[in-house]
């Protein structure tokens, strides 16, 4: 994704009655758990877990550690980086707090269903010890099975080997024979039956599973019940196998409500969908920054798909390569060579050669004569007869004769490189100390510098020169 379209994703939370600023850098969604990685202002990192989008825990951590619920969720969930455009949507613009360690069960308790607590417990296995999370998780089984509700007992715990192998132990507890007939009732049932009776353990399943078509279609059913929209964009974009015109359109309906359409094209053409052609809006964004004179935003925009835009396109990128500057285009000189490709054969030759001048101007101010020529070879094969590339050949043959350092200095003040320039002619003016001309050039080359007193000497040496000459 291009630097230039994003902007960090900020975010301030308070820590042990602390408030800390920082920057998400990474953020993975694993069904109704998100994992926000924080680098703070004082470069620490912190782990936020979020719970159908309400923060439950967090804290620093200098690694997190393998085999954790942390490490399973950015390995195996949907995981974003800190340019993804999709990002902002999901974090918090809010202040946030995380809760006091001592007393976020109670809180758990009042906020969660008895047979979600278990489940939000395991994916604390980062900040809690396995004895410190056992203890709420076994109290919650144990209540269910005196209650005679084996069912729910079993559910309690269904889920905790899948999210955190510490906690495989308490799993143990399923393994006594009066379990066994709800234990087949998973390994039997359809989906859809398994999803009406646990709905908790469908979801995580169909995540976990979601490569599958079946557990695809029906995680995406989930999501667009529960109205989690930016979930179920991401779920989408993860797996490209339904990627079709219709798809397109019914996913833009639906991002267009909560998102700006830039967002949303942003949001493509980071899962490398190309927006400008599956998308017809996508055409009209891009001309409507062109009428306002945002040329180069708009050049940003479609620079990631410069090789497979459709024809009518062909018109708007000449319009923009006539309107950017050759500072821009220096900056962008990959994309502009692929873009030449593009549009060359609609160009005005008079106005090509020109930009052609001032993009190896651009290019001499940064890099040396060598890799000028190599940047601009892609450009020499499709325009031979280019004047401001021949230059450049010449110039770079002129570089192995030092005899002839006055015509190269010569061509170096054509491209206004005028301290290449000023070296060319006093090399020259080494070798013929009485030839008046290089230090004509000099004086002139100070002049376009502004450096008066140089000039001013050069012009008096120079003078002087002509005078033996006459006289001589």
């Amino acid at each position: 994704m291009n630097n230039e379209l994003t902007m960090p994703t900020k975010i301030s939370f308070k820590s042990n009655r602390v408030m800390v600023n920082g920057e998400v850098v990474r953020t993975a969604i694993f069904a109704r758990f998100m994992v926000a990685e924080v680098q703070t202002e004082l470069t620490e990192k912190y782990y936020l877990i979020f719970y159908k989008n309400a923060l439950i825990y967090g804290g620093q951590l200098e690694k997190v550690q393998k085999g954790s619920f942390l490490d399973k969720v950015l390995n195996e969930g949907i995981v974003l980086d800190q340019k993804h455009p999709l990002l902002p949507v999901l974090i918090p613009t809010t202040a946030l707090t995380i809760p006091a360690k001592n007393k976020l069960f109670n809180h758990l308790q009042r906020n969660y269903s008895l047979l979600e607590i278990p489940c939000i417990a395991a994916a604390l296995d980062s900040f809690f010890s396995t004895e410190q999370l056992s203890k709420p998780i076994e109290n919650i089984f144990f209540h269910y099975r005196r209650n005679g509700s084996f069912s729910k007992a079993y559910q309690s715990v269904r889920l905790l080997s899948d999210l955190s192998p510490s906690l495989e132990k308490i799993s143990d507890l399923l393994h006594s024979r009066e379990y066994s007939s709800y234990s087949s009732f998973y390994t039997t049932s359809s989906l859809p039956a398994i999803q009406k009776k646990d709905p908790l353990f469908a979801e995580f399943h169909c995540f976990m599973n979601r490569k599958n078509t079946e557990h695809f279609q029906m995680l995406e059913r989930i999501l667009k019940l529960e109205e989690r929209y930016a979930e179920g964009l991401l779920l989408w974009m993860d797996d490209k196998r339904n990627l079709t015109s219709e798809s397109v359109k019914s996913q833009t309906e639906l991002a267009l409500k909560y998102i700006p359409l830039e967002n949303w094209i942003l949001v493509l053409s980071y899962a490398e969908i190309n927006p400008y052609k599956w998308l017809p809006e996508a055409r009209n964004f891009i001309e409507g920054l062109m009428r306002d004179g945002q040329y180069e935003r708009a050049a940003v925009n479609l620079f990631p798909f410069i090789e497979d835009l459709p024809g009518e396109f062909h018109q708007i990128l000449n319009e923009i390569w006539n309107q950017v500057d050759a500072e821009f285009v220096s900056a962008h000189l990959e994309e502009f060579l692929l873009l030449h490709q593009q549009v060359a054969q609609d160009n005005d030759p008079r106005q090509f050669e020109q930009r052609i001048l001032q993009l190896t101007a651009k290019l001499m101010e940064a890099h040396d004569l060598k890799v000028v020529c190599e940047k601009l070879r892609p450009i020499q094969k499709n325009f031979p007869h280019s004047i401001g590339i021949r230059k450049i050949n010449e110039m770079a043959a002129l570089m192995e004769n030092p005899e002839r350092m006055m015509e190269l200095g010569q061509f170096y003040a054509d491209f206004n490189q005028y301290d290449q320039a000023i070296e060319c002619f006093f090399w020259e003016m080494e070798l013929n100390p009485a030839d008046p001309a290089p230090v004509r050039q000099l004086c002139k080359m100070y002049q376009h510098k502004g450096m008066v007193n140089e000039a001013s000497a050069y012009q008096q040496i120079y003078t002087q020169l002509r005078s033996d000459q006459e006289t001589g």
